[in-house]
């Protein structure tokens, strides 16, 4: 499959009050291509997303926004819970003219795009939970954060001044509450409520999230299937964007035909 990199530019919208920052895509596509947004996750902002975004844009309509309170977007002294995260998002989608989407998220992400599932299910055209968060089975922060200090050697080096930078702009306050936020979501009591196409997507080596959990994810989810990305970590979209792309443009073009998707042949 022939991969190349699409061109982003940041623009600014106005939602509610609130100035959000988006990484957009700008190359001519036919009108009725499909839309990608990219749900980023805890703390962090759509930067991190850039190299699945490029990898995409050459293809689909991308948006990459960053929520209120993290990245380049307005800083509220109120922290965005999750449903407001979710309804920003729709109102977001609202002033950028985009009816329905395809949404694929990291992390926290995923809890944001089944929140967004529950309340705007219209809205939802399919969607990508890479890394979906938090495991059940573990949901306390010291094994939270034991996971993800296993997780840090997988990552690329890279990534980890892009995520301090973000921690910065957003604030110890809201880095607090956001944490808190993703830890006390019950995502296992949406899933069944996401009933749009739905590809999971692992990391082989992601300690953050199992292959048990991985697998229960796709058993709650009314239509889903799992892909496993083999020596991949958590955030495959920084890491591993290459396999991420390969495997997200392979299910969409295979729901947008309503051909058979058969995630065996994807890795």
């Amino acid at each position: 499959m022939n991969l190349r990199k699409g061109r982003l530019e940041s623009q600014y919208t106005n939602v509610n009050g609130l100035w959000m920052h988006s990484r957009v895509s700008v190359d001519v596509l036919p009108q009725d291509a499909p839309v990608v947004i990219l749900v980023h996750g805890v703390v962090v902002s759509s930067r991190y997303m850039i190299p699945t975004a490029e990898l995409l844009a050459p293809y689909y309509h991308v948006y990459a926004p960053d929520f209120p309170g993290y990245g380049e977007s307005d800083k509220p002294k109120h922290v965005l819970e999750l449903p407001e995260l979710a309804d920003t998002l729709c109102r977001w989608m609202d002033a950028m003219g985009i009816e329905r989407a395809t949404m694929l998220g990291n992390s926290f992400g995923c809890q944001i795009i089944a929140e967004f599932a529950v309340r705007y299910g219209d809205r939802l055209e399919r969607a990508v939970l890479q890394g979906p968060t938090i495991d059940r089975h573990a949901r306390n922060l010291p094994q939270q954060l034991w996971r993800f200090m296993l997780n840090a050697p997988l990552e690329d080096p890279s990534q980890t001044p892009i995520q301090i930078y973000d921690y910065w702009l957003a604030g110890l306050p809201r880095f607090a509450r956001t944490v808190q936020m993703a830890l006390t979501d019950p995502i296992e009591t949406k899933l069944p409520y996401v009933r749009v196409p739905t590809l999971v997507v692992r990391g082989k080596e992601d300690p953050v999230v199992s292959q048990e959990w991985a697998q229960e994810v796709v058993n709650l989810l009314p239509d889903a299937r799992l892909v496993v990305i083999p020596g991949g970590g958590h955030t495959l979209n920084y890491s591993k964007p290459l396999e991420l792309s390969r495997v997200t443009r392979a299910f969409i073009d295979a729901t947008e035909q309503k051909e058979k998707f058969n995630a065996n042949t994807l890795v």
